[in-house]
Formats: C-alpha cells, structure tokens, sequence
C-alpha cells in the first residue's frame, strides 16, 4: 500500500477514534512532549532569540525525527503503518476535547451559573475569565472553537498529509511550544520569538483551509467569504484572523473586540460588523460547524496525500 493510501485509512482512523474517545485523563502524549520541552526551556532560557530559537529547533526537530524513525521502522508493514498513523493523529487532534469543553460552558450558561462558566474558560483559552460577562463568555468559546479547528485539527491533517507522521508529530509540537513560550510576556519575549514565528508559518495553510471550508460548511458561505476578505487582515494574528472572520460570517455573528490577557487589555478590530451579538445557542453552532470543517479537512488531506504520492511515483 503506497504513502497516501496509509495516511489516508490511517488519518481517518485516527480522526475516530478522536471522536470516539477523546483525549486521556492522564498520560497525553502532547502533555509528556510539553514536560519535555518545559525540561529544556530551564536548561536554555536566557533572555535572547537565539537561544529561543535553539530551545525551538531541539524540541521540534526532536518530535520530527522521532516521528520520522517510527515511521521508518514500521514502514515493511502496511498494517503498522496505519496503525502508527492513526495513534500519531488521534495524540495530535483535539477536536473532541475542543468541543467537550466548549459544550460544558455553553451548558454553565444556560443554567445561568456565569462563575462556573468562568471558572472552566481557561481550559480553552487565555482570556481574563472574571472581565467577562455571559456574553463575553460565549463569544470567547466561539472565537476559541474556530482558532483551535485550525490549530487542533485542520493544521495537523494538512502536515500529516504533506509529511506523514513526521509531519503530524512535528506540527503538534510547534503548535505546542508556541502556546508555552510564543506570547508576549517580559520572559518570552525575545526567548519565544523563534517559536511563534515557526507556529505562524506553520500554522498558514491549515488557517486558509479552515476558513474556506468553514465557507463550505457554514450556513452563509458569501458571508464567511465576504467577512473573511473584509476584515481578517485587520486581526493581529495572520493565522486567526481568517479563521475567525470566516467563522463570523459563516454563523452570523460578531465576533472580536475588547477583550483582556493576563491584565492587558486589548482593543482588536470586530469582525463582521454587520452581525449579530453572539449568543450562548452559537456555541453549539460553531462546535457543529468545526466538526463539519474537521472531516472535510480528511477529506481533503486524504485527496491531497494520494495526488502527492501518484505524483512522487511518476517522477521517480
């Protein structure tokens, strides 16, 4: 069975039992990569990009070369190699847990028990839960649902089927290391430079499929586009903004604003004006909605993983 086949059953696979199971309680395989990394970071940190960037190259390269030798060792067998394949996309997708998440404060909030509600928002995102009322709650889990369908699935499938394994593992932990040491805080600054700069890269592709296929996949598809060329260049970061414009426009809604990390205030542009205000029901439509972008994303990685290999095989 050629490469594109294997990531193909292997991916979809993988994505299952995602669905089926979620993710552990205990023993995560992105968790015990976090350790790893939070390991190196004490031995290397000093307050330089170089050094950041040293920290970003031993971790990183370190997932894909180990990624790359499993790959390798089981590659005689077509059965082991989708095995492998389905266990590295089951670790490295989350769109299970995202949404489990997502659905336990969107049901906070039905009950009206808005400090429940905060108290489980940092499980999804950096926000200031106590600045937030209900509203702000349901727009946060509606922003964070869309970011992390690129970042918790699409991306991964788009690596896992350019590079395999090596590919799947080594945008996990990119992703990974850019969450633990890529924001702007006094310590990472200079020291997360190299991380969140490699996540912006990285991260690209994955971001400009999610928000077409969420233009798919959404009850608006002119809207999504529309909203997306309008206004996601406005957002700070070049991979959300045209995930959560496509998002807005998709489901009708508002989304961005004023909003607060780790006490700093920030004031982003809104996408979407012309949308309503979010609700606590749009949770459950945007965690619909990045289900449907998450199997289409198979889709298409599975597609593109065999032109990649039928295209490989003609040349060689």
């Amino acid at each position: 069975m050629g490469a594109g086949r294997v990531f193909a059953y292997g991916a979809a696979a993988g994505l299952l039992g995602d669905l089926l199971f979620g993710d552990p309680r205990r023993g995560h395989p992105v968790a015990a990569f976090g350790r790893t990394a939070g390991t190196v970071e004490r031995l290397l940190w000093r307050d330089h990009r170089g050094w950041g960037a040293l920290h970003t190259a031993v971790c990183a390269g370190g997932a894909v070369t180990l990624g790359a030798t499993a790959q390798r060792l089981v590659r005689p067998s077509t059965a082991a190699s989708v095995a492998l394949t389905a266990t590295a996309t089951w670790a490295v997708v989350g769109g299970t847990s995202l949404a489990r998440e997502a659905g336990a404060i969107g049901r906070a909030l039905e009950a009206g028990d808005v400090e429940a509600a905060r108290a489980r928002l940092p499980h999804l995102c950096g926000r200031d839960p106590q600045s937030l009322d209900a509203d702000g709650i349901a727009r946060a889990v509606v922003e964070s649902v869309a970011e992390n369908t690129s970042d918790a699935v699409v991306g991964a499938l788009v690596w896992g089927a350019v590079g395999g394994v090596p590919g799947l593992l080594g945008f996990r932990a990119v992703n990974t290391l850019d969450a633990m040491v890529g924001h702007k805080s006094a310590r990472y600054r200079r020291y997360g430079w190299a991380s969140a700069r490699l996540d912006d890269v990285a991260g690209w592709p994955g971001a400009r499929l999610t928000a077409v296929l969420a233009a798919v996949a959404g009850g608006d598809g002119r809207g999504a586009v529309r909203t997306w060329r309008a206004d996601a260049a406005k957002h700070p970061s070049p991979n959300a903004g045209p995930v959560e414009a496509s998002f807005a426009g998709a489901l009708g809604v508002r989304l961005g604003g004023t909003l607060s990390y780790g006490g700093r205030i920030e004031h982003r542009p809104v996408l979407n004006r012309e949308g309503r205000a979010v609700e606590v029901r749009d949770i459950y439509r945007a965690v619909r909605l990045s289900r449907r972008v998450g199997w289409l994303a198979l889709g298409v990685g599975a597609a593109g993983s065999l032109l990649l290999a039928s295209l490989s095989g003609r040349t060689s």
